[in-house]
């Protein structure tokens, strides 16, 4: 049974089933909340600040790569701890879903083969269980932006529907990527060295003014638009147009290719892993 291939034909009532995992995965947040809430508890049991110490870490790595890259690129620290702080928080939410949705099915292999649930909750248990994280981060940016007197308005909360979109496209990869790698367990760490490249090649930790006439390479990058989308707003930048209508799109893609692999291969899940 594990040498099942992508090949064969799926199961009848394969986009029936797909659909009411789908919806009943969405509903069954009692579930997934409470998985996912469980496995921040479980990685920090006997800690006493918990998930905090990544918060720690965080700012650590700010306030160190802000000190000394404001130097290299000879920027003010007021405008660029802020501009990296936001950047790194997204980068490290955006990071953490695409790898862990590389483990979404395999890592749950036991619930899946002796709990009778939606396929898609353990989607989900990877998604809440790390916007729990980026929301703990978030805090690093209290001190960051009244120590460099950034005022914050209203427009600031533009990023939340920026931060719903990220969600979103982590539960479609968590789909798409968790199917994949479950079937290739090959897949995981190719994914994970590519997103460790995409990090030096995205305006996480320089702008994109400092690329000069090769700004192009910004543009035609997904992540930079998804971390604009989120780091514009909080900035003051007010709502960045284009890279909305580029996240969108990207969403749009990434939802049929998940969904039209999830289809017709869903009952298949059950054996990769």
């Amino acid at each position: 049974m594990a040498a099942i291939a992508l090949s064969e034909r799926p199961p009848h009532g394969g986009p029936r089933r797909a659909l009411h995992d789908l919806i009943d995965g969405a509903r069954a947040y009692h579930v997934w909340g409470r998985l996912g809430w469980q496995d921040i508890r479980q990685r920090y049991r006997r800690s006493l600040l918990g998930p905090f110490w990544i918060t720690i870490s965080a700012a650590a790595m700010i306030g160190g790569i802000g000190l000394m890259y404001s130097r290299l690129l000879r920027q003010e620290t007021d405008e660029y701890i802020p501009f990296l702080a936001v950047g790194l928080l997204a980068w490290f939410f955006i990071s953490a879903l695409i790898n862990e949705a590389c483990t979404a099915f395999v890592g749950a292999e036991q619930l899946i083969k002796q709990v009778k649930l939606p396929l898609t909750v353990h989607v989900w248990r990877v998604v809440w269980r790390n916007l729990i994280i980026f929301a703990h981060n978030l805090l690093i940016l209290v001190p960051v932006f009244l120590y460099y007197r950034r005022s914050v308005d209203a427009s600031a909360l533009l990023a939340l529907p920026g931060i719903v979109l990220i969600v979103f496209n982590g539960y479609l990869l968590g789909i798409g990527l968790g199917m994949v790698c479950a079937r290739f367990r090959d897949v995981p760490p190719i994914v994970g060295n590519l997103v460790q490249l995409c990090f030096f090649l995205t305006p996480v930790m320089f702008q994109t003014k400092a690329l000069g006439h090769q700004e192009w390479v910004a543009q035609i990058n997904p992540f930079y638009h998804f971390l604009q989308i989120v780091r514009a707003p909080l900035l003051g930048s007010g709502l960045p147009v284009d890279s909305w209508m580029y996240a969108l799109a990207a969403t749009a893609l990434f939802g049929l290719v998940s969904v039209g692999v999830f289809i017709p291969y869903r009952s298949r899940i059950a054996y990769w892993v």
